[in-house]
């Protein structure tokens, strides 16, 4: 079971994917584990914009070595990631 604060940080990611790549439209087709580049949700340059979402939003730095596909490529991944940083 997820805790509180998992959900919302998943909610908000998923809020920001569609609101900035999907342009406010998601008719519930946007599946947690969906690979972003894969799907062409999100390029290289919407990556960067994915990271300083995070960045502004949790209050840490995603470094050179953390911008892979195993941390940013999908919603499920981007919240474990957060949630990796946040106890780091």
């Amino acid at each position: 079971m997820q805790t509180m604060e998992q959900q919302t940080i998943e909610r908000d990611i998923r809020q920001f994917v569609i609101a900035n790549f999907l342009f406010g439209e998601d008719n519930g087709s946007l599946k947690a584990d969906e690979s972003f580049l894969e799907t062409g949700i999100i390029d290289s340059t919407g990556v960067l914009e994915l990271v300083a979402f995070l960045e502004s939003t949790y209050g840490f730095r995603v470094r050179d070595n953390e911008l892979t596909p195993d941390n940013l490529d999908s919603l499920d991944k981007v919240a474990a990631f957060v949630r990796r940083k946040q106890a780091a």
